[in-house]
């Protein structure tokens, strides 16, 4: 059965640029390392750009598998650096390293996914590569997002600026299950 989506686009997604449904090549896997959805609305409404948009993913799902589109995938959001122009950024509600993300003590990820979220994110993986004609590969956030940046509680260490979705997200689950070839 095809998931529900609930449409609520960004108010700057007019501004993000277009692009054709073939040139989505690959979904990158966030976690929000925010405590809820609402928070995340929050981040994602923030304009931080001269084009007027911000940093957002094109989908989230909530811990209970709702499942939100706030930017459409023929549109182009920042949802990983220099990787934007062919993918399509899935957001999942999880606090990571949440509120302390630099903090070299706090750089374990502990919550886990939960069945509802990993099984709407499944169902959205299939409606993708059904939109998609060119969607082949899946990879998460901290592989491509490699920058180490120093430590909020002491400079003179780094750690990674990326970590989701993180250890606890269910891999050997998901790559099999989607038809996606993971990237590493």
């Amino acid at each position: 059965m095809p998931p529900v989506v609930h449409d609520q686009f960004l108010p700057y997604v007019p501004r993000l640029p277009e692009r054709p449904a073939a040139a989505v090549t690959r979904v990158v896997i966030h976690c929000t390392e925010l405590p809820d959805l609402a928070t995340a609305r929050e981040y994602g409404e923030r304009v931080l750009y001269d084009s007027g948009a911000g940093n957002s993913g094109h989908y989230y799902i909530d811990r209970d598998g709702g499942t939100y589109r706030w930017v459409p995938g023929t549109r182009i959001a920042h949802h990983v650096r220099g990787q934007n122009a062919d993918s399509i950024g899935i957001e999942l509600v999880n606090a990571g390293r949440y509120p302390d993300w630099f903090d070299s003590r706090r750089q374990t990820m502990t919550e886990p996914y939960p069945a509802a979220q990993v099984d709407a994110l499944l169902a959205l993986l299939a409606r993708l590569r059904g939109e998609f004609p060119n969607l082949r590969r899946i990879a998460g956030h901290e592989e491509l997002d490699t920058a180490m940046v120093p430590a909020s509680d002491d400079p003179a260490k780094l750690v990674p600026r990326k970590l989701d979705p993180g250890p606890l997200f269910p891999w050997d689950a998901i790559v099999p299950a989607c038809g996606l070839e993971r990237l590493r």
